[in-house]
Order: structure tokens, then sequence, then C-alpha cells
């Protein structure tokens, strides 16, 4: 693994620390070392990676960083971390409220050592509040903020998105943003500070679009009778005659125009395309059009065109596909199907992501490496 010297990126230079646990911490020290930050993940001895489900080999969130085993219960190995978070620039934590804290390792003590430093905190929850102490997960975040009563069709119940909305957008992206604003703000006055990235508050914060158009009366609250929750049918999913399915997203009038003649439908449906009473009709005669056809033969219909429509792809067949090929949207490391960095610098590109670290670096070697305060 290169150290910071050798590195590209916007964050060339810069040390972040992140503490070993799962969910949207590792995401998020990956995002840093895509943009050049040295991120040195710091193992608990004898962990096994997710759950010991998961080898690190595996573990692609770990790409271009290092790991090193430290056991925090000890003196040898606290004051060993204590040493290196001397010179790192931020540090990446996803446990409960308290643990850094009774480790030893809380703000004040690390603050009072590196006035500079960003500590970056990621949960569920939040560090204050009610709820902070309890134990959750993604769909309870999401369940709690509103927005999971939001997604799905009419009449079903709510569909949990994965885990990419509480874990991935509300904590990750906040995190990483959040982290990236405090390292603007320490590196103009010298002073570090505490980011408390909460999931319940980052989706929050992603709501706001939709509750403004709900105080405008133009979103319902009940899921799947709106514009993006597959109340209309010109923005849904529809399966194909192979058993495949097609995204279609035509909101705009000249879109829809487009999808319409595509499609083969009645050139008067684009007239009452808005009017929520013609819906159901509508959708009955997109669904009987495109069951006719394949979605190979759906993709030749509306290649290069405006009618909004894409293929639902597996992530093997979008990894193929020559748009994402192009742009290097996806790489191959060490045998191992992965994304590529994004976004894009054009000054400071991301380097080819290195694959996730197998062998522990000794402390004694990153803090050898590391070798004082950071000048980033």
């Amino acid at each position: 693994m290169p150290s910071a010297e050798r590195r590209v990126g916007p964050l060339n230079g810069v040390r972040i620390v992140e503490f070993a646990g799962i969910g949207p911490a590792p995401l998020a020290g990956m995002l840093l070392a895509d943009f050049g930050a040295d991120v040195v993940v710091v193992d608990r001895p004898n962990a096994a990676g997710i759950g010991s489900l998961v080898p690190r080999r595996y573990l692609i969130t770990n790409r271009g960083k290092r790991f090193t085993i430290a056991d925090l219960k000890t003196l040898d190995g606290r004051t060993a971390v204590l040493q290196m978070l001397d010179g790192a620039d931020g540090l990446i934590e996803g446990f409960r409220p308290g643990t850094m804290e009774r480790l030893g390792l809380g703000p004040e003590v690390l603050l009072e050592r590196n006035p500079r430093l960003v500590f970056g905190r990621i949960t569920g929850w939040g560090q204050t509040g009610p709820l902070a102490q309890t134990a959750g997960h993604d769909i309870n975040y999401i369940a709690l903020t509103g927005s999971l009563d939001a997604i799905g069709r009419a009449g079903k119940p709510p569909v949990p998105p994965v885990n990419f909305l509480g874990d991935y957008a509300g904590g990750t992206m906040f995190a990483v943003a959040g982290v990236l604003a405090a390292l603007l703000e320490a590196a103009r006055s010298g002073r570090g500070q505490v980011v408390d990235a909460a999931m319940v508050d980052g989706v929050g914060a992603l709501l706001a679009p939709m509750m403004g158009m709900m105080a405008a009366g133009v979103w319902q609250p009940e899921r799947g009778r709106n514009l993006f929750d597959t109340g209309a049918p010109f923005y849904d999913v529809y399966p194909t005659a192979d058993g495949k399915f097609l995204a279609v997203g035509a909101l705009e009038e000249e879109f829809f125009a487009i999808l319409v003649r595509g499609l083969g439908l009645p050139k008067d449906v684009t007239a009452s395309r808005m009017d929520r009473a013609t819906w159901p009709e509508l959708r009955r005669q997109m669904a009987a059009a495109i069951v006719e056809r394949t979605r190979e033969e759906w993709e030749a219909v509306f290649a290069g065109s405006d009618g909004c429509v894409a293929p639902v792809l597996t992530i093997a067949e979008a990894a193929r596909h020559p748009h994402h090929q192009s742009r290097t949207g996806f790489v191959t490391v060490d045998g191992q199907l992965q994304p590529g960095p994004a976004p894009r610098f054009s000054v400071t590109p991301s380097r080819v992501p290195a694959a996730p670290p197998v062998d522990s670096t000794p402390i004694e070697a990153i803090l050898a490496d590391w070798g004082g305060p950071s000048t980033a």
C-alpha cells in the first residue's frame, strides 16, 4: 500500500484513522481513500471481517486502505493509537455513543492532544436523544423518519430499499460531507471538531424536496400515488416478454411523447397524461405493449432516444454495459468486480483502486511512516 506521499487525489496527504466496524463507516473510509487520503483501519485482535462471514480479501470497502491491529482495552494498544491520532487529520468511528469515551479515546481527550483533529461519528440515532443508546439498523432508522412509509406500491406494505437509504445515503454520504467540511474549517482556523452524523438526520434532510411538494399540495402522503413512487404509470418498472424488466421515467411532456411513439400507443394519451383518473388505463396499455417484446428489443427501440427508458440490469450486466465501460464505472481488481471511484476529478484524479488489504501493517510502521503531524 503506498504511503500518503505517493498518492494522488484531492485528499493527497490527508491522514484518516478509521475504527473497524460495519455499515456506513467502512464505506465512508473507502470514499476518502478513493479521494487520495491515507486511511488506516484500526482493527481488533483476531477480528475476522463482518460478523466473521466475509474474509478481508472480499471487503471492497477496505480498498486502498491499510489496516493495523491494536487492543484498545490495553494500555499499550491505546497509547499506540493515541500516538497515531496525534498525527492524524481525522477519524471515523461508528460505535454506540460513549464507546470511544470508555476506551479513553473520546473527543475531549483527542482534541486536547490534537486540536486540529476532525472527529467523525456515524450512528443511526445520533449522539444524543432518547434513542441514542438503543440498537437499530437501517430499516429502523428510515422507518422513524417517515421515508420508509413513502416507499412501495399503493395498497401494499412499505418496501425496504436494501440498506442504501439509511446506512449509505443518510449515514455514509452525510458523514463524508461533514468530515470534508470540518477538514476545510480545520485548515482555515486550525480548529478540529466533532461531526455527529446520524442516519435519522441525514435521511431527514433527503426528505426536503418531497416535504416541499407535500406543503404545496402536489404530493399525496399515501405511497404509490405520486410521480416518483410508482403512482404514475410513466415512472415505473414493467416486465418484458423474456421475464426481465424495463424502467420507464418519461416525466416531461416531450419525453413522454417519445415513449408513446416507441410503445405504439395512441397519440391522444399525451394530452391527459397528468390526469390521475387516466392513470389506471394508461398503465394497462403500457404494460400490455411492453410485455410483447423482450428487454433487448426495447433497448433497440429506444436506443439513443430521449424516451427515458432503460433496461433493469443485474450488477454483472451493468459492468458490461457500454456506457459504464466507456467511463470505467466498474473495475476488476485482483479478479474482484467493484465500482470505480466516484466522483471524477479533472485535476487530481483518483487512482485505480488497490485491492483490500489482507495482511495487517504493524502500528509501529505506520507511526514511523507518518512521522509527526500531518502537513495537509
